[in-house]
């Protein structure tokens, strides 16, 4: 492999590892962010910022960074090089050193999100077929996996309110138990004993890791309940957080299968493929606002659906929109190195990364101070990542 080609695939890696870490601890410090009552003495009565769906918006605009860099690159190259794109990148493709996987490939890629291909040891590659570029109407069909990204982040970000941002990350681990079964029932996708094994074992992990965050919580709740008290919000929002956070990569997971169907239909260039899906995004979000509004929002002033409060909340303190545009520039420049990491490299390097990127923020946590040490949380950890590694053959099952 060129030496060129190995600098190239660390500076992805890195820049993938930096930028994942950044936009969660990012979306962390903001949810820290005082809006009201901040020179309280009472801790109690100070109100955060909690606004989930400027959140998800933000995430949106983000992701619609891509699809603007994609015209301005194409603006400013010369004429000839716009109009022979599909050429040169067919000829990219054909010149790429050992490694190179096509994006489209569905023996060697699932989709544009890193979720690698469920299959058997015994498959064999086969030739890529020919895939037409995605344009016109067919375009609305990236409005679905959207609309899952919508629906996945903003429960995400309310559940990040009540879990840390490790715990947080590592119960996002879960998706690949959702994706596995999502792709069998949908995709005709076949898992091998040790997936299925590896599998288990990251049900195992999340368990242990989702029990570090509550499992005092809801025995708290339980003897409250006994005793005829009323139970303990904190302990019931630790529980709800880490629900939220679950149920959330049920939607991902459908983000995922519904992204491969589409890119073993179409051709999508990595920034395309998520700047389409970020305007989409951000055109549901921004005709939902007002909807939410009127419908919860006035019942609940400065709640998550009270969009003037909301949007105060954003102009009127310079630290919540200064990191908000922190998010903006590192969401985009992690699905841009992520992508091109599976584009260039694998998905399975990708899902290798983003693991990686679970520990940083459970390590940059500690030092900031956001948590306590556990080891029941390493222990849960531990085992998540060993099943994931299994389960996409970065080594081997010991069976």
């Amino acid at each position: 492999m060129p030496a060129s080609f190995s600098r190239q695939a660390a500076l992805l890696a890195a820049g993938m590892l930096a930028t994942g870490t950044a936009n969660t601890l990012l979306t962390k410090l903001q949810d820290k962010q005082c809006v009201a009552n901040c020179d309280d003495p009472d801790p109690a009565n100070r109100r955060l910022f909690e606004q989930p769906v400027w959140q998800t918006l933000n995430m949106f605009y983000g992701e619609m960074l891509c699809l603007a860099c994609l015209y301005l690159a194409r603006l400013c190259a010369p004429p000839a090089a716009a109009t022979d794109a599909a050429a040169a990148g067919d000829a990219a493709a054909a010149a790429a050193p050992p490694g190179y996987e096509p994006i489209a490939d569905e023996d060697d890629e699932d989709d544009d999100d890193g979720v690698p291909e469920l299959r058997g040891d015994n498959a064999s590659p086969s030739p890529t077929p020919a895939l037409k570029p995605i344009a016109g109407c067919a375009t609305l069909w990236m409005w679905v996996p959207a609309a899952c990204d919508l629906l996945g982040t903003t429960l995400m970000n309310v559940g990040l309110f009540f879990t840390s941002a490790s715990v947080y990350q590592m119960l996002r681990g879960a998706v690949v138990i959702f994706s596995g079964i999502f792709s069998v029932l949908f995709l005709g996708h076949r898992l091998d004993r040790s997936q299925v094994a590896s599998l288990g074992m990251v049900v195992v992990g999340v368990t242990i890791v989702g029990l570090s965050n509550v499992i005092s919580p809801p025995v708290a709740v339980y003897a409250q309940w006994r005793a005829g008290e009323s139970a303990d919000p904190t302990a019931l929002k630790a529980a709800l957080g880490v629900v939220l956070v679950l149920g959330a990569q049920i939607f991902t997971a459908t983000q995922f299968v519904v992204e491969e169907k589409i890119l073993r239909r179409y051709h999508l260039t990595p920034l395309r493929a998520v700047g389409l899906e970020g305007s989409f995004g951000a055109a549901t979000v921004m005709a939902a606002i007002p909807v939410l509004h009127f419908a919860f929002g006035r019942a609940d002033p400065g709640g998550y659906f009270d969009a003037p409060a909301g949007f105060r909340q954003i102009v009127e303190n310079p630290s919540v929109w200064q990191t908000s545009i922190y998010i903006m520039v590192s969401i985009a420049l992690f699905n841009y190195f992520g992508l091109s990491v599976t584009r260039y490299l694998s998905a399975t390097s990708r899902a290798t990364i983003d693991t990686c990127r679970t520990l940083f923020i459970w390590m940059s946590s500690l030092a900031l101070g956001w948590e306590a040490f556990s080891w029941v949380q390493v222990l849960g950890f531990a085992i998540l990542v060993y099943g994931t590694f299994v389960y996409n053959r970065v080594i081997a099952a010991p069976f």
